[in-house]
């Protein structure tokens, strides 16, 4: 069967739908934006809430699609090389979730890197899975974590070979990939699942100048995030399976457990259509994002005190390929922190970035960008440069990552035990029942049942005093911190 990839069978629908204009007794209440702010309803438009529907018949629904919703699944998957997909609009972190708690029931083992985005361990918890940690490689230069190696894999499936998936990051935030297609293999000698956070990597299927995608290494499941840089809307996804060793209908079954049951049609129908863009233009778009990204490293290699890396970064186990579409900018050769030029940049040339830490900016080049906006960041990156090189004194590269820390409960006893609030500074060697992670890229430092180090409280606090974003715990201002309620020793 040859399938139409020019159609998007849920926006027509909708579009077709608002075009009778039908009299409406049914949520939601604003009635094509009558019922509303007049000031909201007059920003965002009459065509878009006369989209705004639910799973009325016509329109299909998410958790149990017959019709168009179906039709669209069916051609996402065609376009990303799936047997299966199914829409999020739960963002990626719900398709994560469901990958997880597919596989992973009460006590089972999963592999994964110890650099994961906070959903990962969140599904975790749900699922009451033990951890297997794989510890990413640290770039040495650059102050920041690549993906894990295959041998690394190899390893710990040798120790746990019961475990009930392996869990990879590809490409990683800064664009990094390993070897995918071999730790596959690897992991499918064992028979195991592989589950692959495709968060930062919808381009990679459509063009051969980026990495493999993981459908196309032959991964089980993929949670692939299509607003980020596929062009549908922000909380827009995907989770695309395929091969046999996933259980589909318990797929299915989670994800519309972990959704909302008034779904938005507009989400739904931004996918419809971002596949649509991408299975017809992804190669091009691609391409001109490349290119723009290449003019743009080749500009900033020429700075005085700003690196980007490319293709230098290739050629070790962590470093088998990468997305030259991230362009991190390396400022530690000025004197500044990458918080500094987020900062600098804000306030002199209305410049936001994705993220920064100690050293890096992080600037996503998507489809969506013209040579003016590279131009613009060229511009403020040379004054940032003429103002900083030279004259500041260039911080070392303090690598100060605190060890692993010990996981001594699984992260679901640990969130759901008895705990108590002390204060941070005095937390060394208490097990702590929350989350501390810094955001972006919403990894934690410390997770849920791990030991708290007396390096670690220190690492933390020096992120906290150079303004860096940490998140996580109840206590916003980090002076406190739940742990676990000990019972003293009795003499």
């Amino acid at each position: 069967m040859t399938v139409d990839q020019t159609k998007t069978p849920l926006f027509t629908a909708l579009k077709e739908h608002a075009a009778r204009n039908p009299v409406q007794f049914h949520i939601p209440g604003h009635k094509k934006g009558v019922g509303m702010d007049p000031e909201f309803r007059e920003f965002i438009g009459d065509n878009a809430l006369s989209i705004d529907l639910i799973n009325i018949a016509p329109l299909d629904d998410l958790h149990q699609p017959t019709g168009v919703i179906e039709q669209s699944q069916q051609l996402a998957a065609e376009a990303f090389g799936a047997d299966h997909t199914f829409f999020s609009v739960q963002g990626t972190s719900g398709a994560i979730m469901t990958m997880i708690l597919t596989v992973c029931s009460q006590g089972d083992k999963i592999i994964v890197p110890r650099n994961v985005h906070k959903s990962v361990m969140s599904a975790i918890i749900f699922a009451g899975a033990k951890p297997v940690f794989l510890k990413p490689v640290r770039d040495e230069n650059l102050g920041i974590d690549h993906g894990v190696t295959t041998s690394s894999v190899r390893r710990a499936l040798e120790r746990h070979p019961d475990a009930k998936a392996v869990l990879v990051i590809n490409p990683t935030y800064y664009g990094v990939c390993a070897n995918l297609q071999e730790i596959v293999d690897i992991v499918h000698s064992y028979n195991i699942p592989v589950l692959v956070d495709e968060a930062h990597g919808v381009l990679v299927h459509f063009s051969d100048k980026l990495p493999m995608s993981a459908m196309q290494a032959g991964a089980d499941m993929a949670a692939t995030s299509v607003h980020k840089l596929g062009g549908s809307m922000t909380q827009s996804s995907v989770l695309n399976i395929r091969g046999n060793r996933v259980n589909v209908r318990r797929a299915k079954t989670i994800i519309s457990m972990l959704t909302t049951t008034s779904t938005s049609y507009i989400l739904l129908a931004s996918l419809d259509c971002a596949r649509r863009n991408l299975a017809l233009n992804g190669s091009s778009m691609a391409e001109r994002a490349i290119e723009l990204a290449g003019y743009a490293r080749t500009e900033i290699n020429r700075m005085a005190g700003l690196e980007c890396f490319g293709e230098d970064i290739l050629g070790t186990e962590a470093t088998f390929d990468y997305d030259p579409t991230k362009v991190n900018i390396h400022v530690r050769h000025l004197g500044i922190t990458g918080y500094d030029a987020e900062n600098w940049l804000r306030e002199h040339y209305n410049i936001e970035v994705e993220l920064s830490d100690m050293y890096n900016i992080l600037c996503l080049v998507t489809p969506g960008d013209t040579r003016d906006n590279i131009d613009t960041l060229l511009t403020a990156l040379r004054q940032l440069s003429d103002e900083n090189y030279n004259v500041r004194t260039a911080n070392e590269l303090v690598i100060k990552i605190p060890k692993i820390p010990q996981l001594t409960l699984t992260p679901r006893d640990a969130f759901y035990g008895d705990t108590e609030t002390i204060p941070f500074k005095e937390s060394a060697d208490r097990i702590i029942a929350e989350f501390i992670y810094v955001y972006p890229p919403g990894i934690p430092i410390l997770l849920p049942g791990e030991v708290i180090s007396q390096d670690l409280i220190d690492y933390i606090t020096e992120h906290i005093e150079v303004g860096l974003p940490v998140k996580g715990p109840e206590d916003r201002s980090i002076e406190y911190v739940k742990v676990i309620v000990e019972t003293p020793a009795i003499f």
